[in-house]
């Protein structure tokens, strides 16, 4: 079974992180229903790219297949970590678009380490990236989206089941900030019908962070089309009633029908669950 796409013409997504991987996939895929893009990112082909001039991907890069897909799009250079250029693409974006109707924080730091191997200035990038990266983001539309239709503010986070994460504490601890300043607006925008979500997917994508850092091996990734599936389904729902929910991928797309996920796989057989349990160490698919 197919799933039931959603028509998005006439809305504005600004997502954070969409150079690579899942956020360029779900800037794709909402510009393939007709939702305009602001595509952010720190690597932009009017840079010097320095060291990291060997990394795949740019905003332009990706405004461009945005615009390929019938969408409009602006690419903005972004330091989710500054708040005066937080403030300054949020307002670019309403400018450009006149209104933003999606929020998506899907921009992340990653390292899994210990405390006492974890260097400090990496552990204030993370926390700052991911923690006060989406409070940032989602502060500067908050204004916006109360007087705008179908609001959402989505974020790229786990379920918070846990109160240690022994081997990883720095990173799970940044990732859990991100839901809890999530799920926490949506009782703070309960009023306003903006639905504030997160969304998680049950086992490890296939990204250049999960190949660079060795997690797992093809048998156990999924591509990420099944994290903008699923950031689909929700936008197929309404803010005002959906909303302050922490989402799997695939509970969220086995409820709206969907039965055989083999679609997703690199190799044959369902991945292991390894990233829902990375916060949810009980979690097991249904029988």
């Amino acid at each position: 079974m197919s799933l039931e796409k959603p028509d998005l013409s006439g809305s504005t997504a600004f997502i954070t992180g969409t150079t690579r991987g899942i956020g360029k996939r779900i800037a794709l895929d909402l510009a393939e229903q007709g939702c305009n893009v602001v595509s952010t990112g720190k690597t932009s082909e009017h840079d010097d790219y320095g060291e990291d001039r060997d990394l795949e991907g740019s905003i332009e890069q990706t405004a461009r297949e945005v615009e390929e897909r019938g969408a409009e799009a602006l690419p903005i250079k972004l330091d989710v970590r500054d708040a005066d250029t937080v403030e300054a693409a949020a307002q670019e974006a309403i400018d450009e678009f006149g209104e933003v109707n999606v929020v998506i924080n899907n921009a992340s730091a990653i390292q899994l380490m210990t405390v006492e191997d974890m260097p400090p200035n990496r552990f204030d990038l993370m926390t700052d990236v991911n923690v006060r990266g989406t409070y940032l983001t989602s502060r500067a539309f908050i204004d916006h989206l109360k007087d705008v239709d179908d609001a959402w503010i989505l974020t790229n986070a786990p379920k918070i089941k846990i109160d240690r994460s022994p081997g990883s504490a720095p990173y799970t601890w940044s990732k859990l900030g991100m839901s809890f300043v999530t799920l926490s607006l949506a009782d703070e925008l309960s009023g306003y019908d903006v639905g504030c979500n997160t969304f998680w997917p049950v086992t490890a994508i296939d990204t250049r962070a999960t190949r660079h850092f060795g997690l797992g091996t093809e048998d156990d990734w999924r591509t990420p089309k099944i994290v903008s599936d699923t950031v689909l389904e929700i936008l197929s729902r309404d803010p005002a009633e959906f909303t302050g929910n922490a989402v799997y991928d695939e509970e969220l797309l086995r409820e709206a029908g969907l039965a055989d996920f083999s679609e997703y796989n690199l190799t044959e057989g369902d991945p292991a669950p390894m990233s829902a349990q990375m916060t949810d160490p009980e979690y097991a698919r249904p029988e």
